[in-house]
């Protein structure tokens, strides 16, 4: 009844910043086609969809580029510890 839990996986490492570049990508196809094409009235909200995407999209690659830029500089200080020279107006004492 009790059998030991296997180990869980190795996280994999993935390139977060081309995936989402890929996906903003599609949306912004998918809004150029729309713009062409022009829905009827009805369906006008599909051009705001596509807006939105793109929106996220820009704000998603912003987002994992900065978590990237920050774990990159934790794995350089020791013990994840700020550096006072990293700090901005801060001087190492």
């Amino acid at each position: 009844m009790n059998e030991p839990r296997p180990p869980d996986p190795t996280p994999l490492e993935t390139k977060d910043a081309v995936t989402i570049i890929a996906g903003t990508g599609l949306w912004v196809v998918a809004l150029v086609v729309l713009l062409i094409l022009r829905p009827s009235p009805d369906h006008q909200w599909w051009i705001w969809t596509c807006v939105a995407g793109v929106g996220l999209g820009i704000f998603g690659y912003w987002f994992v580029r900065r978590r990237d830029r920050r774990a990159a500089r934790a794995e350089t200080t020791p013990d994840g510890d700020r550096d006072d020279a990293s700090v901005p107006g801060r001087t190492p004492s």
